[in-house]
């Protein structure tokens, strides 16, 4: 792939099912934009090893800890989660920063000090290139933490749901493990390792994470009105729940003090979803501002919306048949009940949805963060919507 390859033909390919989704986004990416970012790949494979590295330590850690815990000679443990995405899209973010404050071809992320020394290359010993590989490597300890309070919690989310199967673990003389005491004991070690990170940073780093979750867990407080609600549309004489739906779920104001402009604030099922996924993400942020990086506004909305959008786009539409069985309101169960009919339900869910990733697009470009704009074609391209009622499969 060069840069000669027409946008159009950067379309069709992107189309092509047979290619990894990896590089249909970035040929996507390049069809939408026009824009082919070597330095984007460079960084998001920088990114790949800094997560392998922060996880590898992580569940090696857990590991140690159920071999001591649970007696057992010998244990491999991994947690399977999307929920890492943002941290790495904003190390991806603080990187590109970086490498622009480094000087003479110096390279902060690699720190590759002798060989380009010797080429006569990057001084690592500048002010300037200094500066720029601290800054790199506070970016990476600050994602640490966050990557650990953002598996803390989806963890404990599992646990209070009875879902272990993202847990994937083997025990050595334990061919049957109880996923749930793995799992227990896996998340409150993981506890006490958040406990003692934002023990040492600074107050601001906490509150931001702890008012995010506060909020996260005020929402999940309305489930039941919100099961009740969906139970009671499918009733007789149902208009009055549909109501309900319509204003509490999908039409629900958002408050002043929510990180979104007049444009966003017209986005159907904005309020819920923000306090179901997004919030803890504007905490995120809010941590990486709390050490001192300076996170624009455009970036982060992009962020919040893209998460926003893939939680309906992949998790609802997935789960939908579940969600419907266990009675579970989501924007795309919601549109099943509000919509005339199938047809428009499936049409409503994809127009919602493109909706979220343009505005998440338009912030990324703001932002001039490509990996945030690759990341979305990710997401679009992992999607299988024609699967629900009224889609291509049915």
């Amino acid at each position: 792939m060069t840069r000669s390859l027409p946008r159009a033909a950067a379309d069709r390919l992107a189309a092509f099912d047979r290619l990894p989704t990896a590089q249909r986004a970035i040929l996507g990416y390049y069809a939408e934009t026009g824009r082919l970012d070597y330095r984007a790949l460079r960084i998001k494979s920088a990114v790949d090893d800094t997560l392998d590295r922060i996880l590898g330590e992580v569940y090696g850690d857990i590991e140690a800890e159920l071999e001591a815990e649970l007696g057992v000679d010998d244990a491999t443990f991994e947690y399977e989660t999307k929920l890492t995405l943002p941290a790495e899209l904003t190390l991806g973010y603080l990187y590109r920063r970086a490498l622009a404050r480094a000087t003479g071809g110096y390279d902060p992320i690699t720190d590759e000090a002798g060989r380009l020394v010797a080429l006569g290359r990057g001084d690592p010993s500048t002010p300037a290139n200094r500066e720029a590989r601290e800054y790199v490597e506070m970016a990476e300890k600050t994602t640490a933490i966050i990557v650990q309070a953002l598996l803390d919690g989806d963890m404990r989310d599992a646990i209070n749901d009875d879902e272990f199967e993202d847990f994937e673990v083997t025990l050595v003389g334990d061919p049957d493990p109880d996923r749930r005491t793995v799992a227990e004991c896996a998340q409150s070690y993981l506890q006490g390792v958040v406990e003692d990170a934002f023990d040492r940073a600074p107050d601001t780093v906490r509150d931001a994470y702890d008012e995010a979750v506060e909020i996260s867990e005020a929402h999940q407080d309305r489930d039941d009105r919100f099961r009740e609600l969906l139970a009671e549309s499918h009733a007789d004489n149902g208009d009055t729940a549909k109501a309900g739906i319509e204003d509490e779920y999908k039409s629900a104001p958002v408050p002043d003090d929510a990180p979104f402009g007049e444009q966003e604030r017209g986005l159907p099922y904005l309020k819920t979803q923000y306090d179901r996924v997004g919030v803890i993400y504007k905490g995120m942020l809010d941590a990486y501002r709390g050490v001192g990086f300076d996170i624009p506004d455009a970036f982060g909305a992009s962020i919040i919306l893209a998460i926003i959008g893939a939680q309906i786009w992949l998790d609802d539409v997935d789960d939908y048949h579940d969600d419907v069985a266990e009675g579970q309101l989501t924007p795309v169960t919601a549109e099943y009940v509000l919509a005339a009919d199938d047809a428009a339900a499936y049409e409503n869910v994809v127009s919602i949805t493109m909706d979220y990733f343009d505005l998440a697009r338009a912030h990324a470009e703001a932002a001039d963060s490509p990996l945030n704009g690759i990341a979305i074609e990710y997401i679009l391209r992992s999607g299988e919507p024609e699967r629900l009622p009224g889609g291509a499969d049915h």
